[in-house]
């Protein structure tokens, strides 16, 4: 069985591993502006297969991830649908980089140059894998608030709540209000990614018989 620790600390890497590869790509591909641009507009062009990389690998990391959690809270409260959640949303992320989004005015440079009025196949398949990954987290993220509150464990079960509607509200100004679409989703995903990291660097800090406490597991 893979170190259990090693496995978490999968969690705790992907947040910096993949925001700071898109800040890099930011700065060095022509024509990208973070504040208009979706950072899924990266996995475009010559150099996209940068970003889709970087989407393969932040799923791989969650799901490794997923697996350290289930070894430290197997038989506790939300040690089974918690680590899945997060599967899952590794699952979501692996998806969205199979499947690159289309391009908007702007980005690759001389690409479109206006809003397109059909969406293409792998587009979709794109926003199957983001709404997949971000709802599989928001659901974690109140699995695991119903596992701090068995262990009295307040500021954490806070912090969990406040992810998780934090993250569809985001998502939802994301979607809502078009100027704010780029920046909306790129905070999205530093609070939530930023959660598991969290998380994993909590779990890390304790041996793995202390995710056995009473109660059914679930």
């Amino acid at each position: 069985m893979m170190e259990r620790r090693f496995l978490l600390f999968c969690g705790v890497a992907l947040c910096p591993m993949f925001y700071v590869a898109v800040l890099v790509q930011s700065q060095m591909r022509a024509g990208f502006d973070l504040t208009r641009h979706p950072l899924s507009l990266l996995s475009l062009g010559d150099a996209g297969w940068i970003q889709i990389a970087n989407f393969l690998l932040a799923g791989l990391l969650a799901i490794a991830c997923a697996a350290g959690m289930r070894q430290s809270l197997r038989g506790s409260i939300g040690g089974f649908w918690g680590p899945l959640l997060i599967a899952t949303f590794g699952i979501g992320m692996i998806i969205a980089g199979l499947f690159p989004s289309d391009p908007l005015p702007g980005f690759p440079p001389g690409a479109v140059s206006s809003m397109p009025t059909q969406i293409s196949g792998h587009a979709i398949g794109h926003g199957v894998g983001f709404f997949v990954a971000f709802l599989s987290l928001t659901s974690a993220c109140f699995v695991f608030a119903r596992m701090f509150l068995s262990r009295s464990e307040r500021g954490w079960r806070l912090y969990s709540v406040a992810t998780g509607l934090a993250t569809p509200i985001l998502i939802a100004v994301g979607m809502g209000v078009q100027r704010a679409t780029s920046l909306s989703f790129f905070a999205v995903g530093i609070i939530a990614f930023g959660w598991i990291a969290a998380v994993s660097l909590w779990l890390m800090r304790r041996p793995p018989s202390d995710g056995q406490v009473a109660g059914r597991p679930s």
